[in-house]
């Protein structure tokens, strides 16, 4: 277990700068995560200060080549990804990768890997075999079903534990379900990842003791759908799609389209909002009516109609200073350039030039700072 602050050395690239990089200053993490998921997880380390060495097959992270190829040769996810990483290429089935892997593992506070269960067993790298040589090390494992269960050794992707996992079936069209893109399960996955890492990580500081985390990109869909399983445990049901509150059953919780084809979204979920909602609509009538019973299918076809006849900008001039939790919706191109993410640096340009979507928080007034370029050492 790494117990120095100087990391800059050998590998390991240095920690993030300003008081977030201070937080995880010093942590040494081994990633052997590929596509989104596990690379999202150890960003966000980066972010709070973690160094971290990804490693990868001979060939490459075939991430390198999936999606549009920027101007270093690489595909811009890849890079979007890594960046304030450092990349090492190692044979994990030869002698000389297997030993240097080792060594490299015997210094790591946190290893994170998403390969199927028991890939790394295979080669003699599992959990057992390190926690033996690394007693402290925090051996995260990500992937799609977990290392129990039925599923543990099947393939999936974000639709698929979306599907299996009761989540899709009551989101979407009336007649058609419809998955999300960022991808749920996915970025959910990665983010409960990094809470139990760092949950990890304090345990430790306790006890000295690493572990194995078994972590599953389907099980990270169920605490997401918490309100839905409390009606299902209260005999309501599945729910249905543009049926219940939060799923286009209510006329105040919607997207609607507008007279320019743009889109606008309406949150009016207590009753406040809602009759701020219908007075700054010009239709008082409507106040009443909050608790239709869903699907509020009349109510809805009258504001469908109220929106249909404003474009976007009239519909926000009328309805923003209202307060009423209306919102336009933007294409990302606007969305980065408002002043609202501006100003809580949430997405910056690093030196490359290429945009950053950085750790979503401030700590004692500061942004996260902009990551260096991933970069790759022999």
């Amino acid at each position: 277990m790494s117990t120095s602050l100087d990391v800059d050395k050998g590998p390991w690239p240095a920690a993030a700068k300003g008081p977030w990089g201070e937080c995880l200053s010093g942590l040494k993490v081994l990633d052997l995560s590929r596509h989104l998921p596990g690379p999202l997880s150890s960003l966000l380390l980066v972010d709070l200060g973690a160094s971290v060495l990804k490693i990868e097959p001979p060939g490459g992270d075939e991430m390198r080549i999936i999606g549009p190829i920027g101007p270093r040769g690489k595909s811009i996810y890849f890079e979007a990804v890594n960046a304030g990483k450092i990349s090492l290429k190692l044979d994990l089935r030869a002698e000389a990768g297997k030993a240097r892997f080792l060594e490299l593992a015997d210094e790591a506070d946190i290893l994170l890997e998403s390969f199927r269960p028991g890939t790394l067993d295979r080669l003699g790298l599992g959990h057992e075999t390190l926690l033996k040589r690394n007693p402290g090390l925090i051996f995260c494992s990500l992937s799609g079903f977990g290392a129990t269960g039925p599923r543990r050794d099947q393939a999936g992707h974000d639709n698929n534990y979306l599907s299996l996992n009761g989540a899709l079936a009551g989101t979407g069209l009336k007649d058609l379900p419809v998955f999300f893109d960022p991808p749920v399960a996915d970025v959910t996955g990665s983010m409960m990842a990094t809470i139990a890492m760092l949950a990890a990580v304090n345990r430790r500081a306790r006890d000295g003791k690493g572990c194995f985390l078994d972590m599953s990109l389907a099980d990270s869909v169920m605490p997401l759908i918490s309100f839905p399983l409390a009606g299902l445990d209260a005999g309501r049901g599945a729910p249905v799609r543009e049926g219940e509150l939060l799923n286009g059953g209510a006329a105040r919780y919607r997207v609607y389209r507008c007279a320019d084809g743009k889109f606008a979204t309406l949150g009016a979920i207590e009753p406040k909002f809602w009759i701020a909602f219908c007075e700054a609509a010009g239709h008082p009538e409507w106040i009443l009516r909050y608790e239709d019973p869903l699907p509020q299918t009349d109510l809805i076809a009258e504001v469908t109609a109220f929106f249909a006849a404003l474009t976007q900008a009239e519909a926000t001039a009328r309805l923003e200073p209202a307060d009423c939790c209306y919102a336009p919706v933007l294409t990302l191109d606007q969305a980065v350039e408002t002043e609202q993410i501006q100003a809580r640096g949430l997405v910056r340009r690093g030196a490359d030039g290429h945009w950053q979507a950085l750790f979503p928080g401030q700590i004692d007034g500061e942004a996260a700072a902009i990551r260096p370029p991933w970069r790759e050492i022999e």
